[in-house]
């Protein structure tokens, strides 16, 4: 069955839903050893938009676009056994030697040189600030996220670099693993407002491969985010590779809804998404100088949509804001400021799914998925990447601790004693059987008539006590607070507090608690989570804890 995706898409006519399917049929023809595979996949595919069409709920037909894509890219490979073109690389990489580029940031306005260097083994992306004494590093990582304002902004230890995405998306692109990125400026230069500059000078000066191997974060179950205010989607399926697919609809006559897929990165990203720039509306130039940033913006470095009617002396205003001769700025009749002309006809949806690649940068690792992202922009890249920062911890503490992989159990009983110091008979849960880092986990407590505390506790008509169902939801919170970086072996999980405990049901022999904690709030070594405990879904208890995480002594 496929992953389900969440369903908060606006109507859309039918044409916009037949894009991706046209768009596929166009850039995958026929071709003799393969034809009937290909018949089946369309075929497939046109099932799948028919049923979904005509599916009774109105959210599962405005979210057909991303059903039909899911079906069109993986279900031909999982089914039918089409050999993909994409080969995911096995070894790391880095440069072959260092290269150089000058030019203005598009924020800051400063002139700045950004040069990149090969760097060791797992040594990631880091920024150097070569301008500031002892040229401080900042690693390019998810945690340093300061600032999502028109672009990515991170931050260590009080030195900032701004507008990051798009030298990150080139070296995502290539998929290059160690790089020292160093800077003598707050901001990398934008160039002409995308990647290619950055692409083809680090193309230019080797790739090489290193002897250790990539260290990639392969997504087993659907990860999604999802921000209803803004409408925005982004998903994370399951694949053996890397794609991306990107929706954007911003309701414009010069912009419309576009679609762009990226499936190859080794083929695709340097000629088809490299070179496409950034955009903005022109009712947004105004407001964005106003604040204080573009200022080294100017008409070479982005495509300005016209999305309202300005006169001449409006114009001359905005030219004088941004600093370019009035004479120079022109409505234009195609929709561009100025009658530029596009790179690629969806350049704007080509261009967010090359941020998009930039944020994902951040989580220090490449991944094997398919990324279904409607209408994102760096805010909700963020976000998405930092749930799959949490699934990448969560993942770390499997791997140390639960070596037998086994279908639905996260960490069963071997791997939980590896974790808690509890031993029968107060060891009281039996596997964690979901696991969001710091947000929410579920554990299974089988109750037997073996149990010791039965022999004791109304022997005649044995009832689990209830102080023992909120001792397992303590230890079930206990594994929820670990942290993917603490060395769990010198740490011990203490309880300060229960409140608000209630005991609804009678917990006996035979039945099986189904625990679950949810996270309420952390702040540094103190933790609160709520927990409730289910049979047969049923709320048999309920308690608020807290505790904290101290060293051993």
């Amino acid at each position: 069955m496929p992953h389900r995706v969440r369903h908060d898409f606006p109507p859309l006519p039918i044409t916009h839903y037949l894009l991706p399917i046209i768009h596929y049929l166009r850039t995958h023809p026929p071709s003799a050893p393969c034809l009937v595979t290909r018949l089946f996949e369309w075929l497939y595919s046109f099932v799948i938009l028919g049923v979904v069409l005509r599916h009774p709920k109105r959210e599962t037909r405005q979210d057909v676009c991303f059903l039909a894509l899911y079906f069109v890219h993986t279900f031909p490979v999982n089914t039918f056994g089409r050999i993909n073109s994409q080969e995911m690389l096995i070894h790391q990489r880095t440069l072959g030697k260092e290269i150089s580029l000058q030019g203005t940031g598009l924020h800051t306005g400063q002139d700045c040189m950004i040069t990149f260097k090969p760097a060791p083994v797992d040594y990631g992306y880091r920024f150097v600030r070569t301008d500031i004494e002892n040229c401080p590093e900042i690693p390019a990582v998810i945690d340093n996220v300061v600032d999502v304002c028109r672009g990515t902004t991170i931050e260590f230890e009080g030195n900032k670099i701004y507008t990051t995405e798009h030298v990150l998306a080139a070296l995502y692109g290539l998929q290059i693993d160690n790089c020292r990125i160093e800077i003598d400026g707050p901001e990398p230069p934008v160039m002409d407002g995308s990647s290619i500059h950055f692409a083809e000078a680090l193309f230019s000066a080797g790739l090489v491969e290193q002897e250790e191997p990539k260290n990639y974060l392969v997504i087993d179950e659907t990860i999604e985010y999802h921000d209803s205010e803004k409408n925005v989607d982004i998903v994370a399926l399951p694949l053996d590779n890397f794609r991306a697919t990107v929706m954007v609809d911003y309701k414009n006559p010069a912009l419309g809804s576009q679609h762009s897929g990226l499936f190859d990165l080794e083929t695709e990203f340097l000629k088809d998404f490299a070179p496409c720039r950034t955009f903005c509306f022109l009712s947004e130039v105004e407001a964005l100088a106003n604040i204080g940033i573009i200022k080294g913006g100017d008409l070479d470095n982005a495509i300005v949509i016209v999305d309202k009617k300005l006169s001449e002396d409006e114009l001359k205003t905005l030219a004088d804001k941004i600093g370019v001769d009035s004479s120079q700025l022109a409505l234009g009749k195609n929709g561009i400021l100025n009658n530029r002309e596009l790179r690629f006809k969806n350049e704007p949806a080509r261009h967010k799914l090359l941020d998009l690649i930039g944020d994902i940068a951040l989580l220090g690792m490449p991944i094997k998925a398919q990324v279904l992202a409607a209408r994102p922009g760096h805010a909700s890249n963020v976000e998405f990447v930092k749930q799959l920062k949490k699934y990448a911890d969560r993942n770390k503490l499997a791997r140390k601790f639960q070596h037998e992989k086994k279908s639905g159990v996260i960490f069963d009983i071997n791997a939980i004693q590896k974790i808690l110091p509890h031993r029968y008979p107060f060891l009281l849960i039996d596997k964690i059987v979901e696991f969001k880092l710091d947000e929410k986990i579920v554990s299974i407590k089988n109750v037997t008539a073996n149990e010791q505390f039965f022999q004791g506790h109304f022997p005649g008509n044995p009832i689990m006590p209830g102080v023992l169902i909120v001792e397992a939801m303590a230890q079930t919170g206990g594994i929820m607070m670990l942290n993917g970086n603490d060395n769990i072996n010198d740490m011990q999980v203490y309880f300060m507090g229960i409140d608000k405990a209630r005991f609804r049901k009678p917990v006996i022999p035979g039945d099986t608690l189904v625990i679950e904690a949810v996270m309420k709030s952390r702040r540094r070594s103190v933790c609160q989570f709520d927990a409730k405990a289910y049979v047969r879904g049923d709320l048999v208890c309920e308690a608020s804890l807290m505790a904290t995480v101290v060293e051993q002594k």
